[in-house]
């Protein structure tokens, strides 16, 4: 195919999750033809919403932090973010629930939350102090060099010489792991446990991933966690009404089903049986799903597809007939041993005392359920999928879920479901297209897993771009911000 006629091709997006619409939403702001494939018949992704029985709950992620990444998509656009979406911060980030009765407020105002560390806890300020401002330093220096570049140029950084390299490594805690990085910290074990469920913010095990980890506190509790007006639903709302406002064509129920590569580059796509040529493809699907599906003739990243995968989600959707005053819009109740619940999930199983996320967003948002109800996202950390009974994980769960939350109460929840919607891996692979249902792609339980990652761009394959969770930077929706800024950037 001559260049000539390349040039008058469109640029295909392949897949219409955050990546795939921030992608689509760059391109077309840089001038180029944007056709977007999605084989779901909406986009969104992981970010999805179910609706039932007057009841609404957003499907995936319900935390929104750093929202200046999504506010500079739209800036970058020519269009002023408020005219799209809104977000507040919530007084109450978290709250802690541990077995033993003890309740612990995460506030949005950093100091407040130290002092309740400091009271219930008996921690000391000194040392929260510290600790607070090393994870912003550790953020200060990764976020440039590491999150907002290739990989390639951080690993630039790593080859200018051994000892630079170590000292590096060792600055942002990569020999640690995040449990003895916290053990190190902390007085209080509950404290310790609280700071390392921080690892499951992208699948991983606090007690076998990098101490760099820390930098997502940072995020939560310095930086801020906020509240998108309409749900997280309403940030892939957003930026599809961006992308078509930016004159991106969609073309949903269309599952792409192979890249077409022609010497050495990506000259189209094939949806349905029939080839559409494309001028250059970003690719938003799994990496682990991408290479053995739409580029089976090309050469395999053995290494990256072997790797031990993040962990899944079993999430219960629950319309609720009450209105309950003790939980806040986030929840988190503890198992005793955290150790012994991950040493689980690392052998394929859950903990029958797993730990439970509670997302109740008809607390600041009375819309997302009936007068009198309530909306609750009922969530546990499970193992990717691998052939698991998982009928009866589910059934087993449903029960320690409630003999959990039937403790808290004081009485029996389930009396009070009127309706339930279930998620589990099997359907998040699905839906999703998600290697084994694993929500984050590869998983950080090593010093170099983030140095493993796919970069945007295979250096063999022109034209040919990726983006998303699976990739460089990583998962969760700031970083596949900035994965469709990185790649875009690239192009």
């Amino acid at each position: 195919m001559k260049s000539s006629e390349t040039s008058k091709h469109p640029v295909i997006v392949i897949g219409a999750g955050i990546a795939g619409l921030a992608s689509a939403c760059r391109l077309a702001s840089q001038g180029e033809k944007v056709i977007l494939c999605e084989a779901a018949h909406t986009y969104g992704g992981k970010v999805g919403e179910i609706k039932n029985k007057g009841f609404r709950f957003d499907q995936g992620p319900s935390l929104f932090t750093l929202p200046e990444l999504l506010d500079e998509l739209f800036v970058d656009c020519g269009k002023n973010p408020r005219d799209f979406y809104s977000y507040y911060q919530l007084p109450v980030v978290t709250k802690y629930i541990y077995p033993d009765g003890l309740q612990l407020k995460a506030y949005a105002n950093l100091e407040d939350f130290k002092q309740e560390l400091i009271n219930k806890l008996g921690e000391k300020k000194q040392d929260l102090d510290r600790f607070f401002k090393h994870i912003e330093q550790v953020y200060d220096f990764v976020f440039p060099i590491f999150l907002e570049n290739p990989i390639r140029e951080f690993k630039k950084h790593l080859k200018s010489s051994w000892w630079e390299s170590f000292k590096m490594l060792t600055k942002i805690e990569s020999f640690k792991t995040l449990d003895a990085s916290n053990q190190s910290w902390f007085k209080h074990s509950k404290t310790v446990q609280l700071f390392n469920r921080f690892a499951t913010y992208n699948g991983s095990n606090p007690y076998r991933a990098p101490a760099t980890l820390n930098v997502i506190p940072h995020l939560e509790h310095k930086l801020g966690a906020y509240y998108v007006k309409g749900g997280m639903r309403k940030v892939v709302q957003a930026m599809y009404d961006l992308a078509v406002d930016q004159g991106v064509e969609f073309r949903f129920n269309s599952p792409v089903s192979q890249i077409l590569i022609e010497n050495g580059a990506a000259r189209g796509v094939v949806i349905n049986n029939a080839e559409v040529p494309a001028k250059a493809v970003f690719c938003n699907m799994d990496i682990n799903k991408a290479y053995p599906v739409l580029l089976p003739k090309e050469r395999q990243p053995k290494l990256l597809l072997k790797q031990e995968k993040s962990t899944s989600a079993l999430v219960f959707y629950w319309g609720m007939n009450l209105t309950e005053t003790k939980f806040d819009v986030h929840n988190v109740l503890f198992s005793k041993d955290y150790k012994d619940e991950f040493d689980c999930l690392s052998k394929g199983a859950v903990s029958d005392d797993p730990t439970v996320y509670v997302y109740i967003s008809s607390k600041t948002d009375p819309s997302d359920a009936p007068k009198g109800k309530e909306n609750w996202f009922v969530m546990i950390n499970v193992p990717p999928n691998k052939d698991q009974n998982w009928p009866g994980i589910i059934e087993t769960a449903r029960k320690n879920i409630l003999d959990k939350l039937n403790h808290y109460f004081k009485e029996d929840v389930s009396a009070f479901i009127e309706m339930e919607e279930v998620l589990d891996p099997i359907k998040i692979e699905q839906f999703t297209s998600s290697q084994q249902g694993a929500l984050y792609g590869n998983s950080s339980n090593s010093m170099f897993a983030a140095f493993l990652r796919h970069p945007h761009q295979n250096k063999s394959l022109k034209s040919l771009f990726f983006v998303g969770g699976s990739t460089h930077p990583g998962g969760g929706i700031p970083l596949c911000l900035l994965s469709a800024k990185i790649a875009t950037h690239a192009y």
